[in-house]
């Protein structure tokens, strides 16, 4: 049998938390059987002043995913760089992938990156999660194209993506998405929605996630009275750790008379406590201003649980408007009113379930051994 190629990871995984650990965790566990995978993670990830939340490692006390990795790069230390990218030219590896989804990297990625470039030349693969970043500012467009400039290729994990990078690059760009995030899943026969104290025959709408002003939780909370209206049964839970200023969002709260209507819970959730709340929720909502993808709305599917989605940035290539969930036109108050209405009018009469068990099935995540494959073929060429 002939040896297996060899892939060279560079991206956090455990102990980092958060879903750009949790992809690479997935990619590891996709290719192992196929390739040779050894996974660099960061020793330092991002210096703590830098971090908005409460802390960047993992505190779950079960670990869902963790793929075994060498924690050898620092983010912020050029000779760190320097004997980073030594030890993957003594590798010899067939193919070299970087994860990139924040300009923050770019000094990081591109030294390491030039480094080995004449050894590597048409191997070098970055994965990219987003371009620049959700907020981002006009100088990390230049970051972006320094820290993107040595990949011969790249795997774009949405159209939206793919589209971004057209500025960046005339190199090939492969596509794949997220995988389906079922892992979170303890089958558990437990009435989840007595639990949190909501009635049986109350009309859970789920935000789950880390809070930012680009996920439109002011928006969401905007529209909640005129959702009332239509729907009184209507709950919101929002579950996640706040990266803005909590006092904003319950200030709002108290203007729009919703305290008995809202559960908030301000904190990072561990593994072992996802599940709750997703099987406490009739649909996930995601009202975001701007997106590439997200790993929210695949936890959803992971559960078989419809979402209501903004029409931005990737997230409606993966919804099967009135099938898999419902789309909605813009992130305003009153489209996301009418998006959660029409899927409570919609939500008797359609099987979302039977449908969003089809998308899976046809996650393009599935085939990332073959997509590998072809890139390293590609290299030879």
């Amino acid at each position: 049998m002939a040896d297996k190629k060899k892939i060279i990871l560079i991206g956090p995984a455990y102990p980092y938390r958060g879903g750009n650990s949790l992809f690479i965790s997935h990619v590891y566990d996709k290719l192992k059987d196929d390739f040779e995978v050894k996974v660099y993670n960061y020793k330092l990830l991002y210096p703590s002043l830098l971090f908005p939340g409460s802390t960047q490692f993992d505190k779950s006390n079960e670990v869902i995913k963790k793929a075994p990795n060498e924690r050898i790069i620092n983010s912020i230390n050029p000779f760190n760089w320097i004997s980073t990218a030594a030890k993957i030219i003594n590798e010899n590896a067939d193919l070299v992938v970087f994860d990139w989804w924040h300009p923050f990297f770019s000094f990081c990625h591109f030294a390491i990156s030039s480094l080995i470039k004449k050894k590597y030349k048409n191997k070098i693969l970055f994965i990219t999660e987003n371009v620049v970043s959700h907020e981002g500012k006009f100088y990390e467009k230049v970051l972006t194209k320094l820290g993107l400039a040595n990949a011969a290729s790249f795997l774009a994990l949405s159209k939206k993506v793919e589209d971004e990078l057209v500025p960046y690059t005339s190199k090939k760009v492969y596509s794949s998405e997220l995988p389906i995030y079922d892992c979170y899943k303890n089958n558990l026969e437990v009435d989840y929605k007595t639990a949190f104290k909501f009635s049986i025959n109350d009309f859970v709408i789920l935000f789950f996630g880390y809070v930012r002003k680009y996920k439109g939780l002011d928006i969401l909370l905007e529209a909640f009275p005129d959702i009332l209206k239509q729907i009184p049964q209507a709950k919101l839970l929002v579950v996640g750790e706040f990266y803005d200023k909590p006092d904003t969002y319950f200030e709002l709260i108290e203007k729009l008379s919703l305290k008995d209507k809202v559960t908030m819970i301000n904190q990072f959730v561990p593994n072992e406590e996802v599940e709750q709340y997703y099987k406490a929720a009739d649909v996930v909502i995601l009202p975001y201003r701007s997106a590439t993808q997200s790993g929210i709305l695949n936890v959803a599917y992971g559960f078989g649980l419809p979402v209501v989605v903004t029409n931005v940035g990737g997230l409606s290539e993966f919804v099967q408007d009135g099938k898999t969930g419902v789309i909605v036109p813009e992130a305003s108050s009153a489209k996301i009113s009418n998006g959660i209405i029409k899927f409570f009018r919609l939500k008797d009469n359609v099987d979302f379930s039977a449908n969003i068990l089809n998308q899976v099935k046809a996650n393009k995540f599935e085939m990332l051994p073959q997509l590998f494959n072809e890139i390293i073929q590609d290299t030879v060429k």
